[in-house]
């Protein structure tokens, strides 16, 4: 499954209930780029919520005599079979699971990336600077875009995958087999593809009081070229104290080799930043990539 091409899909809707569908937009991408779009509006055969018009500004008039999601969702399917399918939250792949719920169809066959997970583990800084939502991320990446436009918002989430692959080397298979979902035809509603590796846990754990790093307080940041539970019991075995946090008993940040570089244009992390502010103060903290870092515990 090449990175260069799939599909991201996002959805609108009349009221709170997901299933009521109002609007799809589909874009593609081929050869990172995008190759064609579309929107669709459909009859969500449902109460449009006045809040809901005001955020996306369908209205009834807008949709009468438009097909249902029982008529859109074989077409969808025939599309995006066995592709790749981008999208902003969960709530897109669930509006279109509880919409082939609420008609008795198929479920669509593809899997699903959702490009906000992939931004949490691409960037730590937007945790605290506005958030993962998809103005900012598009506002910090200079995407120009027209929100809850279905079309536009799927635009703009491909978009931000792309940018995640480029600053970060990881391949679209990478985030399908770490954060994927999947549904077929059979199965509606989408399912981990890897529920171990999708749940980000907390590597914070005591050092060997025996190791040679013994009395050290270690963080991590950035993209590493290996599983950050494994660089954990590393360092954890070498004697450090491994953190999930930068506070004054930090001792060494370790930085994923790319980010240290700054290749591409991308961003210090708010963890790299943070302790760069504290060395500043005089603080005692190395900031080592993690090659050094590898050579550092032997391995």
């Amino acid at each position: 499954m090449g990175v260069s091409d799939f599909i991201a899909l996002d959805v609108e809707t009349a009221n709170a209930d997901s299933a009521s569908i109002c609007s799809i937009g589909l874009v593609h991408f081929r050869q990172n780029e995008v190759f064609k779009s579309l929107t669709v509006l459909v009859d969500p055969q449902d109460y449009f919520d006045p809040m809901n018009i005001s955020i996306h500004g369908i209205r009834p008039e807008d949709v009468a005599g438009k097909p249902t999601m029982e008529k859109v969702l074989p077409i969808i399917s025939s599309v995006i079979e066995d592709t790749a399918i981008a999208h902003h939250s969960a709530f897109d792949r669930t509006a279109l699971a509880r919409a082939a719920q609420k008609y008795g169809a198929k479920g669509l066959p593809c899997v699903w990336v959702d490009t906000l997970q992939v931004a949490r583990r691409s960037w730590d800084h937007f945790g605290d600077d506005g958030g993962y939502g998809l103005a900012n991320l598009a506002r910090a990446f200079n995407i120009q875009f027209r929100h809850h436009d279905a079309a536009e918002d799927a635009r703009a989430a491909g978009l931000v995958l792309l940018r995640a692959i480029q600053d970060h080397g990881k391949t679209l298979q990478h985030w399908v087999d770490e954060i994927g979902y999947q549904s077929t035809s059979e199965i509606a509603v989408p399912q981990r593809i890897n529920p171990v590796a999708w749940r980000r846990q907390k590597v914070a754990r005591e050092g060997n009081p025996d190791g040679p790093l013994c009395g050290e307080t270690i963080v991590f940041t950035g993209a590493l070229q290996i599983a950050r539970s494994e660089a954990a019991l590393a360092a954890a075995e070498a004697g450090c104290t491994v953190a999930d946090t930068v506070t004054k008993k930090t001792t060494i940040l370790v930085v994923g080799d790319q980010d240290l570089r700054l290749t591409k244009g991308q961003e210090k992390s708010s963890k790299h930043r943070k302790c760069e502010s504290m060395i500043a103060a005089g603080v005692a903290i190395r900031i080592v990539g993690e090659s050094d870092f590898m050579l550092m515990v032997g391995r």
